[in-house]
Protein backbone atom coordinates (compact mmCIF):
# COMPACT_ATOMS: atom_id res chain seq x y z
CA UNK A 1 0.00 0.00 0.00
CA UNK A 2 3.02 2.75 0.78
CA UNK A 3 4.24 1.73 -2.65
CA UNK A 4 0.94 2.46 -4.19
CA UNK A 5 0.55 5.88 -2.30
CA UNK A 6 4.63 6.92 -3.35
CA UNK A 7 3.53 5.92 -7.11
CA UNK A 8 0.74 8.23 -7.31
CA UNK A 9 2.76 10.88 -5.27
CA UNK A 10 5.18 10.59 -7.72
CA UNK A 11 2.93 10.96 -10.68
CA UNK A 12 1.11 13.81 -9.13
CA UNK A 13 4.39 15.42 -8.73
CA UNK A 14 5.34 14.89 -12.59
CA UNK A 15 1.97 16.27 -13.63
CA UNK A 16 2.14 19.15 -11.67
CA UNK A 17 5.51 20.05 -13.25
CA UNK A 18 3.84 19.35 -16.80
CA UNK A 19 0.81 21.59 -15.94
CA UNK A 20 2.83 24.43 -14.56
CA UNK A 21 4.99 24.17 -17.84
CA UNK A 22 1.82 23.94 -19.60
CA UNK A 23 0.42 27.08 -18.19
CA UNK A 24 3.46 29.47 -18.99
CA UNK A 25 3.55 28.63 -22.45
CA UNK A 26 0.21 28.76 -23.31
CA UNK A 27 0.43 32.02 -21.59
CA UNK A 28 3.28 33.58 -23.67
CA UNK A 29 1.25 32.32 -26.44
CA UNK A 30 -1.81 33.95 -25.86
CA UNK A 31 0.50 37.15 -25.01
CA UNK A 32 2.19 36.73 -28.35
CA UNK A 33 -1.26 36.61 -29.80
CA UNK A 34 -2.59 39.34 -28.27
CA UNK A 35 0.39 41.82 -28.62
CA UNK A 36 -0.24 41.16 -32.50
CA UNK A 37 -4.11 41.39 -32.42
CA UNK A 38 -3.65 45.12 -30.58
CA UNK A 39 -0.93 46.24 -32.67
CA UNK A 40 -3.13 45.39 -36.29
CA UNK A 41 -6.13 46.88 -34.78
CA UNK A 42 -5.17 49.64 -32.81
CA UNK A 43 -7.69 49.58 -29.74
CA UNK A 44 -8.15 52.44 -27.61
CA UNK A 45 -6.63 50.46 -24.64
CA UNK A 46 -2.90 50.78 -23.70
CA UNK A 47 -0.83 47.68 -24.64
CA UNK A 48 -0.57 46.57 -21.19
CA UNK A 49 -3.80 46.77 -20.02
CA UNK A 50 -5.05 45.19 -23.44
CA UNK A 51 -3.09 42.38 -22.66
CA UNK A 52 -3.62 42.04 -19.37
CA UNK A 53 -8.03 41.74 -19.77
CA UNK A 54 -7.30 39.37 -22.58
CA UNK A 55 -5.29 36.78 -20.50
CA UNK A 56 -7.79 37.71 -17.28
CA UNK A 57 -10.93 36.46 -20.23
CA UNK A 58 -8.86 33.43 -21.08
CA UNK A 59 -7.73 32.14 -17.43
CA UNK A 60 -10.74 29.87 -16.68
CA UNK A 61 -10.97 28.11 -19.93
CA UNK A 62 -6.93 27.63 -19.36
CA UNK A 63 -7.17 26.42 -16.37
CA UNK A 64 -10.00 23.70 -17.25
CA UNK A 65 -8.32 22.69 -20.54
CA UNK A 66 -5.31 22.32 -18.33
CA UNK A 67 -7.07 20.00 -15.10
CA UNK A 68 -8.69 17.80 -17.96
CA UNK A 69 -5.77 17.48 -20.33
CA UNK A 70 -2.86 16.83 -17.91
CA UNK A 71 -4.55 15.51 -14.68
CA UNK A 72 -7.97 13.61 -15.46
CA UNK A 73 -6.93 12.25 -19.54
CA UNK A 74 -3.93 10.78 -18.12
CA UNK A 75 -5.49 9.43 -14.62
CA UNK A 76 -8.46 7.68 -16.11
CA UNK A 77 -6.11 6.11 -19.08
CA UNK A 78 -3.80 4.77 -16.21
CA UNK A 79 -6.99 3.48 -14.54
CA UNK A 80 -8.39 1.72 -17.48
CA UNK A 81 -5.26 0.35 -18.62
CA UNK A 82 -4.60 -1.00 -14.87
CA UNK A 83 -8.34 -2.34 -14.75
CA UNK A 84 -8.28 -3.70 -18.29
CA UNK A 85 -5.02 -5.84 -17.59
CA UNK A 86 -5.95 -7.40 -14.13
Amino acid sequence: MIALLRLVLMIVVGLTVIAVCLWFWCRAGARDRLEAEWARTRPPLPLHRYVKNGLDDRKPRLIRRLILGVYVAPITLLAVLVWTFN
